[in-house]
């Protein structure tokens, strides 16, 4: 009786071909490419939106609105809901709206990076009890 043997010449065939077929196209491919990089900004003072209310979180737990300071605290946000919904009111009386016709309510948040979750999350629903929409937060206030 005969041993069963492999064969292993078309598998060897097989690996021949992929070996020339790699050493093709090898060097076709792209060793790198190329980036547009923007431009200097040119030196023009950025004047800020009217419309855009940002609160902050200071290090001390306090809160401020725009540059306006002294709206509570992270655990007691009342007067920076206060202002808020005055904010608000005033914007639907004075025709503030944008291009879906909307009051102007978004607001943003801004904290330092060592305060808690839990903390900024007071502050969210505070600005949200407050009417505001949409929310969004800001990264680039993270100074430790």
């Amino acid at each position: 009786m005969n041993t069963p043997r492999i064969n292993v010449t078309p598998l060897i065939d097989v690996l021949l071909v992929l070996l020339i077929i790699f050493m093709v196209v090898a060097p076709i491919k792209p060793s790198s490419f190329k980036a547009k990089v923007p431009n200097e900004p040119v030196d023009s003072p950025a004047r800020p939106e009217p419309n855009t209310l940002v609160v902050a979180v200071d290090k001390n737990l306090s809160l401020s609105l725009n540059q306006l300071r002294g709206l509570g605290t992270v655990d007691d946000p009342s007067p920076l809901v206060n202002k808020l919904k005055a904010l608000f009111g005033e914007r639907q009386t004075n025709g503030d709206i944008d291009e879906t016709g909307k009051v102007i309510r978004s607001v943003f948040i801004k904290a330092p990076r060592n305060i808690g979750y839990g903390k900024v999350v007071k502050v969210i629903d505070a600005v949200k009890s407050s009417g505001a929409d949409p929310l969004a937060l800001q990264i680039d206030y993270l100074e430790d």
